[in-house]
């Protein structure tokens, strides 16, 4: 890639819309109904809604979004133990921003700092390192969350607390692995899914060979997509082009960027630090063998879970909230009983509604409209009409 032009460019967008239209309208007809292809990534969502593509597809066609959000997915009663953690003495509590504002049963980190507690943003792990080299008298925690695309570099600020021998320096892990993720979905009864556009952030870390199950036991395809606009485009073709050929491969569209074997780096840092949980509480999903990540003994100093005393404790959303319907693919975010109405960015009821990554955010920023059975699809469109 030259320039980011090239991959918004009307002109290549029309010829992959036509192409899109014939094979999914052939599939359809065969089917008996539209072709169900789910983009795993939150990013992926974000940008068809930003650049209108969920307007442009045909009937024919119908996108799924995912749970690959992992601020989306956090369940309410871990968010109560970061607020526990913050507000104990002597604490320094820091994240990244999209997790200041998602809900507790309580109170958000960002109501725990309005109450007093020593709340701070970060933009990565390194920085709060600096504030517990800076702070040799506090103990500054970590609220290390997200999928294998940010696991490395909080593994290797651990790595570096050790090498500096700073002891006031702790991780409260919620990492989250991909692979079960899928799997849970996949198992999930009575969802229809054809395809899935695969996460392109997560795959530069692990590589494509690990989603082969999809293809070989699930017998879906899988295209690994990058996040502009004719990414998403040329993805949901080649999706479609394997699904009319009767195949289920493993393909990677990412390949400017995705390594197919992963960074052999990465995967050593992450492999160094940390191991599979035995379970994990995801919102909306339950709970999901193997799919967390904890610090291994050997870094157990560096464990906010074994310093502190959390309460631990397993908190269902409210009832009017549908963030496990929408994580499933199973209703849309515009169909849930309460976007848009109680639950804005705002005042948000869901961390889908929070995180710069989860559908509810994107449909309501991106402008679509609450209490519709379906989401709004015209006939498709030019590129140009939607300003790209």
């Amino acid at each position: 890639m030259k320039y980011v032009d090239e991959f918004r460019d009307p002109e290549k967008a029309k010829v992959l819309l036509v192409e899109i239209e014939k094979i999914a309208g052939g599939l359809a007809e065969k089917l008996g109904r539209p072709v169900y292809i789910m983009e795993v990534c939150g990013g992926h969502t974000h940008t068809i809604f930003r650049y209108g593509i969920d307007n442009m597809l045909p009937d024919s066609l119908e996108l799924v979004h995912g749970p690959g959000c992992p601020v989306c997915v956090l369940p309410m009663g871990r968010v109560d133990d970061c607020v526990a953690i913050a507000e104990q003495e002597n604490v320094i509590f820091t994240t990244f921003g999209d997790a200041m504002r998602v809900p507790g049963s309580r109170k958000s980190l960002l109501q725990a700092k309005a109450d007093g507690a020593d709340v701070r943003m970060v933009y990565s792990p390194l920085d709060a390192l600096s504030l517990a080299r800076k702070n040799p008298d506090k103990e500054v925690v970590f609220f290390a969350l997200g999928f294998e695309t940010t696991m490395p570099s909080t593994a290797l600020t651990v790595l570096k607390a050790e090498e500096e021998f700073i002891s006031n320096f702790s991780l409260f892990c919620n990492h989250i692995t991909i692979i079960p993720t899928i799997k849970a979905v996949l198992d999930s009864p009575g969802l229809m899914l054809d395809g899935f556009l695969g996460p392109g952030h997560v795959s530069m870390v692990i590589g494509n060979d690990q989603y082969r199950f999809i293809a070989d036991h699930y017998r879906r395809p899988v295209v690994v997509a990058g996040f502009e606009p004719l990414d998403i485009l040329q993805s949901l073709w080649m999706v479609l082009q394997q699904l009319e050929a009767g195949e289920a491969r493993i393909e990677n569209q990412y390949n400017r960027v995705v390594p197919e074997d992963g960074c052999a780096n990465a995967l050593d840092a992450i492999s160094r630090v940390f191991e599979l949980r035995e379970f994990f509480e995801w919102r909306g999903l339950g709970s999901i063998d193997h799919s967390g990540v904890q610090l291994t003994d050997a870094y157990a100093a560096f464990d906010a879970e074994k310093k502190f005393t959390v309460p631990s404790v397993t908190i269902a959303d409210p009832k009017s909230c549908q963030c496990g319907e929408v994580l499933k693919g199973a209703i849309k975010p515009n169909q849930c009983k309460v976007f848009g109405t109680a639950c804005t960015p705002e005042i948000p009821l869901g961390a889908l509604m929070v995180s710069s990554e989860g559908a509810c955010a994107a449909y309501y920023r991106f402008g679509q409209k609450p209490g519709k059975n379906e989401p709004t699809r015209p006939v498709v469109r030019e590129l140009e009409e939607v300003g790209v």
